[in-house]
Order: structure tokens, then C-alpha cells, then sequence
């Protein structure tokens, strides 16, 4: 990830502008892109600083602040599918995506295991088995 243009930088572009040049011909004497300075200058009227905000980090899951309702949920009920645990959040008004369900139970260290009823099914085209060869009666010599 690229890092952040130096507050030096950020602190003379800015004060060329405030001194009455362009913000397109800053951004060519300074060598930066016009947007940067377009958005420096934003950043300064909003907040009154160039300082670059925070890079990074990790976000919170989608589903932490329900944590409690999604597990007891799964202790009710431990068939319930990723769809319909979906299903069930929307219906509280909770809109989020079956990637973040699935993230979030993948999180809790829960897992949906297959069930014995659900196995292969068996061969499609071919009839049974053949039956194993009898045996025949004559002696083998040694």
C-alpha cells in the first residue's frame, strides 16, 4: 500500500494556494495530481489540518453488534442454513450478505457438517451388481 504524501509537502502546497494560485497549477509546480490538492484543500476546510487520516486497520464484522442473537439462534436451531439464518436477520431488519454471515460463523468457529441422509447417490445408468462367480467343484491339483 502506497504511503501518505509528507506533511511538508501537504503544509507548502496548501500555502500556495491560500496565496492565490491556482489549484491546477500547484499541482504542476509540486509535481502531485490537481485532485490531490483539490482534496487537501477540502481536508482543510473541513477539519482546518492536511494531516492524512488513518490507513489500514481492520473493520468490525457486519454481524458483531448481533452476536448474541445469530448464536442462540444456532443453539435453537444447529440445522439452520446460512440462507435462512439470513432470511431471519432481515426479518429484524438486519440487511447483510451471505459472504458476511458465512465470514462471521466461519469467525465463531461455527461449521455446518454434511448429514448422513445427503450421501452420493448411486449409480445412474447401470442396473445392480453382479453377483459373485460360484464356485466350482473340481479338485485342483497341487
Amino acid at each position: 500500500m502506497a504511503r501518505p504524501y509528507s506533511m511538508d509537502l501537504r503544509k507548502r502546497v496548501v500555502a500556495a494556494v491560500e496565496r492565490g494560485q491556482s489549484r491546477h497549477a500547484v499541482a504542476k509546480q509540486f509535481g502531485v495530481a490537481p485532485s490531490c490538492v483539490i482534496k487537501w484543500m477540502q481536508r482543510v476546510g473541513a477539519t482546518g489540518s492536511v494531516a492524512p487520516a488513518q490507513m489500514g486497520g481492520r473493520r468490525p464484522f457486519a454481524l458483531a453488534a448481533h452476536r448474541v442473537f445469530v448464536l442462540s439462534r444456532l443453539a435453537e436451531k444447529p440445522d439452520l442454513t446460512i440462507d435462512a439464518l439470513k432470511a431471519e436477520l432481515a426479518e429484524r431488519g438486519i440487511v447483510v450478505g451471505r459472504f458476511a454471515v458465512w465470514h462471521f460463523l466461519r469467525r465463531e468457529k461455527q461449521s455446518f457438517k454434511k448429514k448422513p441422509a445427503r450421501q452420493r447417490a448411486g449409480q445412474a445408468r447401470r442396473g445392480k451388481t453382479a453377483k459373485a462367480v460360484e464356485k466350482t467343484s473340481r479338485k485342483v491339483r497341487p
